[in-house]
């Protein structure tokens, strides 16, 4: 097993993202010596959503265009209505999100952000759980939902809401520490 300080994740989110589902799996990545970057659509900051309001702004490392798959051992998906709502009209967000299925590597989700794993179209006969609101979306995208504080399956991380992040962090970093799973795949 690799040395967590040897490891990279990139979280890819967009203004509206839920500003705890990105602050808090990074700093606990960050805590391990994860190196964590934040890839965007665009380059300079990204707003963040707190409690029905636009909150703090956070630098963007890359853009998607900038970013490679292969430069990262793990993408985390912070959730927000509108993050995921916006990534998911971009090709190149999904296709980055799919590129990570491809190499086997470990993928986390959180809340709304199971929007982007139906428009990558890899949640197929994968046991997971979202933000409730969207349920039926995942289960429509071939999901097998369950209400639970956090699922894994075969290196897909998922939790429902910002009051699942300790276990969610937890589970985001063992599979960060495992690495590849061959049954991570699209």
């Amino acid at each position: 097993m690799t040395k967590l300080n040897e490891k990279r994740v990139a979280i890819l989110a967009t203004n509206g993202f839920e500003e705890s589902e990105l602050v808090s799996p990074m700093a606990a990545l960050k805590n391990k010596g994860v190196q964590v970057d934040i890839i965007s659509e665009d380059s300079g900051e990204i707003k963040a959503w707190k409690d029905g309001n636009w909150s703090d702004s956070y630098k963007v490392d890359k853009t998607i265009k900038e970013a490679s798959v292969d430069y990262y051992n793990a993408l985390v998906l912070p959730g927000g209505v509108m993050n995921p709502d916006k990534l998911r009209r971009n090709g190149d967000a999904v296709e980055f999100v799919r590129g990570f299925f491809r190499a086997h590597k470990p993928v986390a989700a959180i809340c709304h952000a199971g929007w982007m794993l139906a428009e990558a179209d890899v949640l197929r006969d994968r046991k997971i759980t979202s933000f409730h609101a969207i349920k039926t979306d995942m289960e429509n995208a071939g999901a097998l939902w369950v209400d639970e504080a956090v699922v894994v399956d075969s290196g897909l991380v998922t939790s429902r809401s910002p009051a699942d992040l300790e276990a969610f962090n937890a589970k985001v970093i063992e599979e960060v520490a495992e690495g590849k799973h061959e049954e991570q795949t699209v």
